[in-house]
C-alpha cells in the first residue's frame, strides 16, 4: 500500500501521464492475479489527477544559456503547447540549439534544430515546420508584453489556420508605441486576426506606456513569460548581428530544464 501512495505523490506532479498510465496498467492487470487490486489503483491515480488543479500550479522551465539563465511560466490557459514544449524540454530537444535570429527592440528566437551544429557565419534558414500545434490565441487576456513565451511559425500563405511551430519558439522584448503607430496597427489587426480581433483598449494603454509588440497579438500564440532572467533576454537582444539577423557570436542554449 505505501508503494501505492508514493505513486499518488508522483502522478500529482505529472498529471498528463495520467491517462495514458491508467490505460496501460489497465491492460496489464486486467487478466492478471492482481486484478483485485485494480479498483484501488485506478482509483488513487483518478484523485491523484483531480486533486491537482492546472490552475494552482505553472510549471517552470529554465534555460540555461550563454549568457545567463532565463526561467520561464507556463500558461495553463494553453494547454497544448504548454504540454508540447514540456515534452520537448524533457526530451533534451533544445539543449545546445542557437539564439538563431535575434532582432533588437523586438525579439529573440530559439528551436530550429539545424542551429545545433551550424558553422560560423551559416545561413540558418527555419527548418520547415513538419509538426505543428493548433493554435491557442488567448487574446486580449493575453497580448505581447515583453517577457511573453510565444511560438513561432509559418506564415498565413502556406498556414492559414495560424497554427504554431511545434519546436520554434521567441521571447518577446519590443518596445513602447504612440497613438500613430498604434492606430496603424489597429488598422490591419482585424485582416491579420482574420475578422477576429481589433486593439483592446486595455492593451492599447499598455503598449503606450511599456514596451512589447502589438502587431503580433491575435495571431501568435503567447504560452509563457519569463519570470526570472530578462537581463539576460536583454543582453541577447541587443547583440549585434549578421544581415540575417544571426548573432556574430554564438549564443547557445546550454540545457533547459523543467524547474517546477
Amino acid at each position: 500500500m505505501r508503494k501505492l501512495w508514493i505513486l499518488q505523490g508522483y502522478f500529482k506532479n505529472n498529471t498528463y501521464l495520467c491517462s495514458e498510465l491508467s490505460m496501460l496498467i489497465y491492460r496489464r492487470m486486467k487478466n492478471s492475479r492482481l486484478r483485485l487490486l485494480l479498483p484501488v489503483v485506478l482509483a488513487i491515480l483518478v484523485i491523484s489527477c483531480g486533486t491537482n488543479k492546472t490552475e494552482d500550479v505553472r510549471r517552470e522551465v529554465t534555460l540555461q544559456t550563454t549568457k545567463g539563465d532565463i526561467v520561464v511560466q507556463l500558461f495553463n490557459e494553453t494547454p497544448l503547447h504548454r504540454d508540447n514544449f514540456l515534452q520537448h524540454v524533457q526530451s533534451g530537444y533544445y539543449d545546445s540549439l542557437l539564439f538563431h535570429r535575434v532582432i533588437a527592440d523586438f525579439m529573440i528566437q530559439s528551436g530550429d534544430s539545424t542551429s545545433r551544429h551550424a558553422a560560423p557565419d551559416e545561413l540558418i534558414a527555419d527548418e520547415s515546420d513538419v509538426a505543428m500545434v493548433p493554435a491557442e490565441f488567448r487574446y486580449p487576456d493575453i497580448f505581447h508584453k515583453r517577457g511573453m513565451l510565444a511560438a513561432a511559425r509559418t506564415s498565413d500563405d502556406v498556414n492559414p489556420d495560424q497554427s504554431s511551430s511545434a519546436a520554434q519558439f521567441y521571447i518577446v522584448w519590443g518596445k513602447t508605441y504612440n497613438d500613430s503607430l498604434l492606430n496603424k496597427i489597429d488598422s490591419t489587426m482585424f485582416e491579420w486576426t482574420h475578422g477576429r480581433h481589433h486593439m483592446d483598449s486595455v492593451a492599447r494603454a499598455y503598449y503606450r506606456e511599456h514596451p512589447g509588440t502589438p502587431h503580433l497579438d491575435g495571431s501568435y500564440t503567447i504560452f509563457g513569460q519569463v519570470v526570472s532572467g530578462l537581463d539576460v533576454v536583454d543582453s541577447i537582444q541587443c547583440c549585434p548581428t549578421d544581415d540575417n539577423d544571426r548573432p556574430l557570436d554564438d549564443i547557445r542554449i546550454l540545457k533547459a530544464v523543467v524547474t517546477l
